[in-house]
């Protein structure tokens, strides 16, 4: 069984950015002609939203977007993403590839030194070819590729996928990549949801670490856990299968069928699995919250985070211990703790421990023990 490192990580986060308050404009316009209808018609009126509201319920003050013009229209209220002829690079592929070079670079590799590629996100552009073959395709790594998902765990499964893969010697270097374009699959007009997602690119270099390699800076991954439990309180329905729900199956309706979630109930199940999840991994290998020295938790939700650490050890933890991107990049699934740890964990010394923790749709939780080499 051979020891594995994350010898590379890789961050890209789209220019374009909005605001709360650019985005409570745009929900808060389409809601008044909304309810001009809705008064017409006899239904219920629509609350607006205000960044207040948002800032209490989330933590989030602004998030990067592929593109925002699109999702501030009003009338539209949606990305817009052309579509791209069958033989130019995808989207996503395009974002993970910006990502994975990064990843590449820091791990002083070569796209021909991996030879395997994980694609894994809470949401895929398509079902097939897989994104990450695109991918090993216009980078040119070699062996294969495949993609997965697990919410927004997916990069944390990924992760415990190709750390074990190279534990067992089935492969020498994985590159895991995390495209998230989430606002291609918001609903803007939920009141609920339209505030919470932002669109982020990460990746990581897996590989073993050879008799002798000091390997400074990087982590060794002691670990890694996941964790599943069936639950509809976070859940998408927009799938190939939506068209033959629909009266005319070549107009589909999305109602119903964008991300939803019921934010209560999240809150208070994530929290107690979460907390319950972290305790008991550590307590597997004699360690208590206390001995990690930094914890990078999924970016959901700032209040989620901080009761979770303090059901943890029992007290409030700050910034340092648990660093926080959510403030302003928004919610980007599976991408959130990987942007963390990329940007807090340089002043970290050799030996000290830390967790990296995402938990999401499913319900799941995915987790890595790491140590400072």
């Amino acid at each position: 069984m051979h020891r594995v490192i994350i010898s590379g990580l890789g961050v890209e986060i789209p220019e374009p950015s909005i605001t709360n308050e650019e985005l409570v404009a745009s929900f808060n316009s389409w809601v008044d002609t909304e309810n001009g209808r809705r008064q017409t018609s006899g239904e219920a009126l629509l609350a607006k939203s205000d960044s207040a509201f948002i800032v209490h319920a989330s933590g989030v003050k602004t998030r990067h977007v592929i593109e925002r013009e699109g999702i501030l229209d009003p009338t539209r209220m949606a990305p817009r993403i052309p579509a791209r002829p069958d033989d130019a690079l995808s989207l996503q592929a395009e974002f993970g590839i910006a990502s994975a070079r990064k990843a590449l670079d820091h791990a002083g590799l070569k796209p021909s030194d991996i030879d395997l590629v994980i694609c894994s996100s809470s949401h895929q552009q398509r079902p097939y070819p897989a994104i990450a073959i695109e991918m090993q395709e216009a980078l040119g790594t070699k062996g294969a590729g495949f993609d997965m998902g697990l919410g927004c765990s997916s990069a944390a499964a990924a992760l415990h996928m190709a750390v074990n893969l190279v534990r067992s010697g089935a492969h020498k270097r994985v590159l895991v990549t995390t495209p998230e374009i989430i606002t291609g699959h918001l609903n803007f007009r939920d009141r609920q949801t339209h505030f919470i997602f932002g669109d982020a690119s990460v990746s990581m270099i897996v590989e073993g670490l050879a008799k002798g390699d000091k390997r400074p800076g990087r982590f060794e991954v002691l670990d890694t856990r996941i964790w599943t439990q069936m639950s509809n309180n976070i859940r998408t329905n927009l799938g190939y299968h939506t068209r033959t729900a629909q009266d005319d199956p070549y107009m589909i309706n999305l109602e119903g069928n964008l991300i939803k979630q019921v934010g209560n109930k999240v809150f208070k199940e994530v929290t107690v699995a979460g907390h319950k999840f972290i305790v008991e991994f550590l307590a597997e290998h004699g360690l208590t919250p206390e001995a990690i020295r930094r914890f990078w938790l999924h970016q959901a939700n700032a209040r989620m985070n901080a009761m979770i650490l303090k059901l943890s050890f029992g007290h409030d933890v700050d910034h340092d211990r648990a660093p926080m991107v959510l403030e302003r990049l928004g919610n980007t699934a599976g991408a959130g703790a990987i942007v963390a740890l990329s940007e807090n964990h340089a002043d970290m010394k050799a030996g000290d421990f830390g967790l990296l923790c995402a938990f999401g749709a499913g319900y799941s939780i995915g987790g890595a023990l790491l140590k400072m080499l």
